[in-house]
């Protein structure tokens, strides 16, 4: 009976901030699954759900495991159905002899293809970058300085002894509502500490490229570390070596305090609660114009939009507007608007949440058919 009940798809009502899902276990699920080393909890789940992202929500624990998230190599995932004919996943270990203490659990996510956004990138709000001290002149008047040596800083407020990092601008991301259209347009202008100053300055002025602002909301501004120090002499200027690790620093980078721990490493896959209006991909890693699974992008939305880590988002590319020249022929009448026909949006993807600031998040696209590009909208996760 329970073989006959494994090959049927079995469903559960979860509701997700007003929205009525289902979990569906996929038509060539395994019974069960033994993890391997390079696993991760998505990828387990995407074998058993056509959801993965519900994956949370039928975890089940053996009485024997704390903790039904810290999975390790070497431990079987089974299938299993609950009261009511809820499916559910169990954990039993393979190989019990085997202390964990020495083995690293698998993670939700890959670690390694976001560690650089979690542990580098920033994103500044409001008038924050103008208020960062920034570097002014380096040992010997070099041009760019690297570990071992000296930078000096305006501005800032240290004591001997601080850690700090050294952040470089990247771009500043920025939104236009266009209420003529309805909506929104992008902005991504690069912008540098150093491109207002001027003989006529006595210090900074913080410019960026725009060749304008009339209407535009600026969501943040995009630092990456690319350093970090120690302060060696406090004052105006103040004197901080620089470390080991790092690349080299230039006159013009900013300078942050330095923190422990900065970003989260636990992440629980869920849909989001609600949808800002026009989410779209804002960015994609290394200023690309295209990305696909396991690639970093940036969205338009965060933290006072309701989205958290974790946040699971479908994305789609929008379909183009043609004429329809079978009917009327490739001729002036087809090109008129009544005789256009909007074409459906191609499904692309999940991408899921794992750094949110206030007005911009950054995920990970987690799976996909098709190369997600700049711009494509971002909707809750569900069925086709």
């Amino acid at each position: 009976m329970l073989k006959k009940l494994l090959t049927v798809v079995a469903a559960a009502a979860l509701t997700f901030g007003g929205w009525v899902m289902a979990v569906e276990l996929r038509a060539d699920h395994p019974d069960t699954y033994v993890v391997k080393k390079g696993d991760t909890l998505w990828d387990i789940a995407a074998r058993f759900l056509n959801e993965p992202w519900l994956w949370p929500e039928i975890w089940q624990a053996n009485p024997q495991i704390e903790n039904p998230h810290l999975i390790y190599p070497g431990d079987v995932i089974s299938l299993a159905y609950l009261s009511g004919g809820r499916p559910g996943l169990g954990i039993t270990k393979r190989s019990p002899e085997i202390r964990r203490e020495a083995i690293d659990p698998i993670q939700a996510v890959p670690l390694s293809e976001i560690e650089g956004f979690l542990k580098r990138t920033h994103v500044l709000e409001g008038d924050e970058h103008e208020k960062l001290p920034y570097v002014i002149g380096l040992e010997e008047g070099r041009l760019r300085s690297a570990s071992g040596q000296l930078a000096y800083i305006r501005g800032g407020d240290f004591a001997p002894g601080d850690k700090v990092v050294f952040v470089r601008p990247t771009v500043r991301f920025a939104v236009h509502p266009q209420p003529a259209t309805g909506f929104p347009r992008l902005r991504r202008d690069p912008w540098s500490a150093r491109d207002g100053l001027t003989p006529q300055t006595s210090g900074i002025e913080w410019a960026y490229y725009a060749a304008s602002d009339n209407g535009f909301e600026v969501l943040g501004w995009e630092v990456i570390e690319v350093a970090s120090g120690t302060v060696m002499r406090d004052g105006d200027p103040a004197s901080i070596l620089l470390s080991a690790e790092g690349s080299e620093v230039k006159k013009g980078d900013l300078v942050m305090p330095m923190q422990d721990m900065p970003f989260d490493l636990s992440f629980m896959p869920h849909a989001p609660k609600s949808v800002p209006e026009h989410l779209r991909i804002l960015a994609i890693t290394d200023r690309g114009t295209y990305a696909g699974p396991r690639d970093v992008v940036a969205i338009s939305a965060g933290a006072r939009d309701g989205i958290d880590n974790g946040t699971v988002f479908a994305i789609y590319h929008p379909g183009e507007v043609v004429k329809d020249d079978i009917r009327h022929g490739n001729n002036l009448v087809a090109s008129l608007p009544k005789n256009k026909v909007q074409m459906p949006d191609d499904f692309v993807g999940h991408v899921m949440v794992f750094r949110t600031f206030d007005k911009v998040s950054y995920g990970l696209i987690m799976d996909g058919i098709r190369q997600a590009r700049l711009e494509d909208e971002l909707r809750a996760p569900g069925r086709l």
